[in-house]
């Protein structure tokens, strides 16, 4: 753990085959993130943009573009699941995640049958399937955990999205009958992306919408309980200069979380994060904040539904790029 009095883990969201053989064993080593995470977008800048994996690629001719993006895709997240184990078989977090198809986001058995499929060709006990928080990924998710395979829901921005998650991991909690980790993947900075130039117009605070939001959701998880669930904190890299790079690793330091972060986000965090806890928030602080947002009439829920809708298309977008390269 990073903070270990907090149960607060630093999680790197990147995969790149030099880099998890390079730098990613450092930053282990030093005791700076204890887990991993990937998506589409990830492995499709890493797939065309580096070298490192045309050595691979020049074997796989013979399969589909799919089979060939899952090949290269498997052989990266079980080397960081390797590399991760000692910090797994010691309790201390080791995960790496790895996301189903993006197009499946709708076809709850579809989802059920490729995460099983993903996890029995990884073959680690310590890599977590990704699931977009979707009608149909609550009944995947619900049956992943009820077969005892830890699940990372992603794509979350509503406080009803990440209840439905909590619980369909109660549920398949109760089937496995044994603890399974899971997290809940809340998004941050796309919240205050979406809003902040319009609210800077009404003279509402900003860079607040997007934290607000998530230490609600957190407030939630935490109320509920779940054995082996916490709340992760995801999308935390900064587009605003006025913003210190750390801003959002910063503002949800909290008890029992994870944050999930590009590689130079972490790095200032490390360097000069303030390492206090923020959360819990009071009820009354975010609810003030968001009734200035609603009678200035901007419907926040809307945004949120938004922020769902673009950010899986964003995925499907990105896995299509990667296929049609392939």
């Amino acid at each position: 753990m990073y903070i270990k009095d907090l149960k607060f883990s630093l999680w790197v969201d990147f995969i790149e085959r030099d880099y998890l053989d390079n730098e990613f064993k450092d930053l282990i080593n030093d005791g700076i993130i204890n887990g991993a995470t990937s998506n589409p977008a990830i492995f499709k800048n890493a797939i065309l943009s580096s070298p490192a994996y045309k050595k691979q690629l020049s074997t796989l001719d013979s399969l589909s573009s799919k089979e060939k993006y899952e090949a290269v895709a498997i052989f990266d997240i079980t080397k960081a699941a390797d590399i991760l184990k000692p910090l797994f078989d010691k309790g201390d977090d080791g995960y790496v995640s790895i996301e189903v198809d993006p197009f499946l986001s709708d076809d709850a058995e579809g989802t059920i049958h490729e995460g099983k499929r993903l996890f029995e060709s990884i073959g680690r006990e310590n890599v977590m399937i990704k699931v977009p928080a979707t009608d149909a990924g609550y009944i995947a998710m619900q049956e992943l955990t009820a077969c005892g395979i830890p699940v990372n829901a992603t794509l979350v921005f509503k406080k009803e999205q990440a209840v439905a998650c909590a619980k369909a991991f109660e549920l398949g909690l109760k089937k496995n009958g044994s603890k399974v980790d899971t997290v809940i993947s809340i998004f941050v900075s796309r919240v205050d992306r979406a809003l902040d130039s319009k609210l800077a117009e009404l003279g509402i605070d900003v860079a607040l919408s997007g934290v607000y939001n998530t230490a609600d959701i957190y407030n939630t998880i935490q109320e509920m309980s779940v054995d082996g669930c916490r709340a992760l904190f995801a999308s935390t890299g900064v587009k605003d200069d006025s913003l210190p790079a750390h801003y959002y690793v910063d503002e949800l330091l909290a008890y029992n979380s994870i944050n999930t972060a590009p590689i130079d986000t972490i790095k200032a965090f490390h360097k000069n994060g303030i390492k206090k806890k923020m959360l819990p928030i009071s009820d009354e602080i975010i609810k003030e904040h968001f009734e200035k947002i609603s009678l200035a009439g901007i419907d926040f829920n809307a945004v949120l539904d938004k922020q769902i809708s673009d950010g899986l298309v964003a995925f499907e977008d990105a896995f299509k790029e990667i296929l049609e390269s392939l």
